[in-house]
């Protein structure tokens, strides 16, 4: 597996390309905005994008999808957000269009295959109603669920911080301490690292 990180937007969010170095075959997380860069990246290593993969449906997250023009996957709960402005929380119709949907709505335990790549959905509500980590052999993809030594925003529509942190602990502090979080901002972290530092669990 490979891992190519872009960060992108106002908000300075994490896009990670992830694709199988065999087949070439890739998935985009979290298109944050419509940057030239990570086309051209996909372009001059002849990867082969079948889906965007959406965590949330936040606009710091979702702005690049029409752009990118590749099939969208997210949470069925999310899925209103592609559409909503006033749900995505950009409030801009110019982005937001009616012809953005989901080819697939996501729920928990779905698996994605791409090449010889297994990406597993983990359901982890609490920012949104509808946000997921997702986990790839030892690498999480953590969205805005888990930061290094923080936790995603609660106090936006649909949030709850009880949700999350039960949704950190059942879900993401259950997997092996040495897996590697890549959150939707900042810099990444491990499992570990997080039980023992993250002071929004105690």
């Amino acid at each position: 597996m490979k891992i190519k990180t872009f960060i992108v937007g106002p908000l300075q969010t994490n896009c990670y390309l992830v694709y199988d170095e065999g087949s070439s075959k890739g998935v985009l997380i979290d298109p944050a905005s419509c940057e030239k860069e990570i086309k051209d990246f996909i372009e001059s290593n002849g990867i082969e994008v079948l889906y965007i993969l959406n965590t949330h449906g936040h606009g710091d997250h979702i702005k690049g999808n029409s752009f990118f023009g590749f099939p969208i996957l997210i949470h069925e709960l999310d899925e209103e957000c592609l559409r909503d402005p006033a749900k995505n929380l950009s409030f801009d119709p110019e982005w937001s269009s009616g012809s953005m949907k989901a080819e697939k709505k996501l729920k928990d335990g779905d698996v994605i295959e791409v090449g010889s790549l297994r990406l597993e959905v983990i359901y982890t509500p609490g920012h949104t109603p509808g946000g997921i980590s997702v986990k790839c052999g030892s690498v999480l993809f953590s969205g805005d669920t888990l930061f290094f030594e923080g936790v995603g925003r609660t106090d936006l529509p649909g949030g709850s911080y009880e949700t999350l942190k039960k949704s950190i602990k059942k879900k993401l502090f259950t997997l092996p301490g040495e897996t590697r979080v890549l959150p939707g901002h900042g810099p990444e972290t491990t499992i570990a690292h997080e039980k023992k530092y993250n002071p929004f669990m105690d």
